[in-house]
Parts: C-alpha cells; structure tokens; sequence
C-alpha cells in the first residue's frame, strides 16, 4: 500500500471514462473543472464512498447496524486510501462556533484522545507536570507567611448545573459542619436553596487553621543526635489534608481567609519546579465552547467586542440628558427607560445629567461606560403618593407608590 498518494485505477462512475489518477497524501488538493466533468463524481461518489465503505467494513456487524453502507464505486482498484470525511458547503451551519472538526465530529475524538493520552506540560518551564504528595502540598502550606488564616477545602462540584441537594446531604452525613458555595461560606444547616438553572461550585470545609509553629520540632540529644518531636498542629494540618484529599478525589483548595485568595492542589498535576498546579486535564479543558478550555479573553470565537467610547459619544458638547450617547439616542421609543438609568447612576455617584460630557470627571464616564458591578440601582415610576392618597414629591418612609413601579438592575 503507498503511503504518498492515493492511486485510482479504472474509475467508471458517472461521466469518469475509465478514469486513472493519483492524488498526493498529506497535501491540499483541489479538483477544478467544467460543470459535468465529473469532479463530484471523482471526489464524493468514488473516492469518498470508497473510504467510508472500507472504515464500516472494519467495524464489529452490531455497529455497522447504526451506520448506512454505501454501495461500491464502478472502480477497478484504489489503493492507498485512508478513511474518508466528507462536508457539504450546502449544509454547513452558519455559526462563528462551528468548525470542520465539530460539523463532522472529529473534534470530539480528539479532544477525548488528549485528555486520556496526552501529558501536561507546565506552561512557564516546559516540563511534564507531575503528581504531588500529601507530604509535598504539606511542606508548601508550611511555608506560607505565619498567622495566616487558612480554609482547607475539599471541591465537590465545580461549575455545574443544579441545586444538588443529594451533595449536600452527603456532607451532613459525614459530620462536616460548614460548607462553600459560590465562593461564601454557610453553616451545613443554613445553605440557600440554589438555582438549578446555573452553574455552581460546591467545597466541603475540612478545617480553619491559622499557619503558625507548623514546622518540625526537633531536640538534639547530648550525643548529638536529632530527634522530630511530635507537632500538634503539623499533625492536623497533615489530617485535614489528607481528609480533603480524599472528599476532593485527589483535589484540594487552600483558601486565604482575609484576601480571599484560593489556589489548587492537586495529587494527578503539579510542577515541582515553578509550583504550578492544574486541574486534571479532561475533554472539555480542549474544547472552545467551554469556560475550561475557551481563552478568556475572547470565549473561543477568536474575536472580541470592545467599546469604543468616541463612536458611542461622537458629540461631547451635548450633555446625557439631552442624548449624548448615540446608541440610545436613536431608540426614541426606550429613550424614557434609558434616561431614567442614567438618573438613578448619576444620583447614586453624583454627577450631573445636565452638563456637557466633556466636562464630566473621568470616574464618571468609566461608571457610564462600563458599569459597577458591585452596586445595584432602583428605578422609580409613576407618582409618589403617601397613605392618604395625596400627591408629596418628598422621600421620606412614610411615603408609597400607587400609580407606578420601581425595578432594581
């Protein structure tokens, strides 16, 4: 069998008159012509039909129940064929997210076949990542700055859907007392209900500890010798990590109580050398579509939407009340809804409405541009009216709305 080119010899099909070629493997070939000529004839009926039938073949006769054989091409011989995929440009869907390797599914396989093969490499020194062990994720807690108030914490969930009330009596059951969900801590007992429609990340609480005197002791007798004397506090950081290691499945988090900030342990993938550590590598940590694979930068479709603050205030002469923002300004029929935003964030940061933008302060137009989303905003519609029923413009507690709404964004 060649490994170099695909011979086909005698191909009858269609328009081909006793057609003999070779085409060259692992090169882009392109098959032109008249209409008529037999160029689909050549491509799909012959060569592709003939490469799909011998890859059924190969296949176990209750697989090839699920898959429609095609017939034989009029052909005396091709040799040198590998399995062949074919794509119809008719039927392609128009989707930014939709590539060769999704619409003929090859990209699955592959991503699957990386996760299962493949090694990780560390992506600062280049070397193969290798496990960690309980005593080397001990040794690295050890030496973090000494009063720092840590959480161990042993992942259950990690970004998937559903309110996984089976997870949490699990954890009851084992005696753990407190849990993380979403990044906030709860008593077991007093854990909201979640929306089953979004993602959420679930860790058991294995232990709070503070880092302190977590080295090990030693006493040198008068012959010389050292001695490791036994550590109270080393002996339950070395417990709960090992009980976390457990409940992770080989996962487990340190959390720094004060900032805030988390890092991963993880006995499958680490650098000893640039003390990184990675998730075990899975088929969605290769896929686009997913927040574990996808750049986060541009979420996988390559491109990346920005704003561009000239094209959305082209006239910085005119203030926001009167329309500024040209986007909004075209839309007459919401220009009442947008305005009232922009009084209920001007009100919130103080800044005037009612002044040209270019003299708004630069705080004032990041908060228009682009937002704060630590802070929630109330809009109010209709008249304020108090119990009484009469109409009073002034905010105080014992007014109400009868005649409108208000909403919060």
């Amino acid at each position: 069998m060649p490994n170099d080119k695909i011979i086909i010899k005698g191909a009858r099909l269609h328009n081909l008159k006793n057609l003999n070629c070779e085409i060259p493997r692992n090169k882009f070939t392109v098959i032109t012509g008249l209409s008529g000529s037999g160029k689909s004839s050549l491509a799909f009926d012959t060569i592709y039909a003939e490469g799909q039938r011998r890859y059924v073949e190969s296949l176990s006769t209750y697989a090839r129940n699920f898959l429609q054989l095609m017939e034989k091409p009029d052909v005396d011989s091709i040799d040198g064929l590998s399995p062949a995929i074919s794509i119809d440009q008719k039927t392609a869907p128009r989707n930014p997210r939709s590539t060769v390797g999704t619409v003929t599914e090859v990209y699955d396989f592959l991503r699957l076949l990386f996760a299962k093969v493949g090694t990780p490499h560390c992506p600062k020194c280049g070397k193969p990542i290798e496990r960690q062990t309980l005593g080397q994720i001990l040794e690295e807690v050890v030496k973090m700055p000494e009063d720092t108030k840590i959480l161990i914490l042993a992942p259950m969930i990690r970004d998937h859907k559903g309110q996984h009330s089976k997870i949490f009596e699990k954890i009851k059951k084992e005696g753990f007392v407190r849990v993380r969900v979403d990044g906030e801590v709860y008593p077991i007992t007093d854990v909201p209900q979640l929306d089953e429609n979004k993602k959420h990340s679930i860790e058991v609480v294995v232990d709070r500890l503070v880092v302190k005197d977590l080295d090990k002791k030693v006493q040198k007798l008068s012959s010389g010798q050292e001695i490791d004397l036994p550590n109270p506090n080393r002996t339950r950081l070395a417990d709960s990590l090992e009980t976390a290691l457990k409940f992770g499945e080989g996962l487990l988090m340190i959390v720094d109580n004060d900032t805030g900030k988390a890092k991963t342990y993880s006995e499958h993938f680490a650098c000893n050398t640039c003390h990184i550590n990675v998730p075990e590598i899975s088929p969605r940590s290769f896929s686009f579509n997913s927040p574990h694979g996808a750049c986060p930068e541009c979420h996988g479709l390559g491109t990346k939407l920005e704003i561009d603050p000239d094209l959305i205030i082209p006239n910085k002469n005119l203030t926001l009340a009167e329309g500024a923002i040209m986007p909004w300004s075209t839309t007459t029929s919401h220009l009442s809804w947008y305005n009232k935003i922009l009084e209920s964030v001007a009100k919130v940061h103080k800044f005037s409405m009612n002044v040209p933008v270019k003299k708004l302060s630069k705080e004032a137009m990041e908060i228009v541009l682009y937002g704060d989303k630590e802070r929630e905003y109330t809009i109010q519609f209709g008249n304020k009216v108090n119990i009484s029923g009469e109409e009073n413009d002034a905010e105080d507690e014992e007014t109400m709305f009868s005649n409108g709404y208000s909403t919060t964004f």
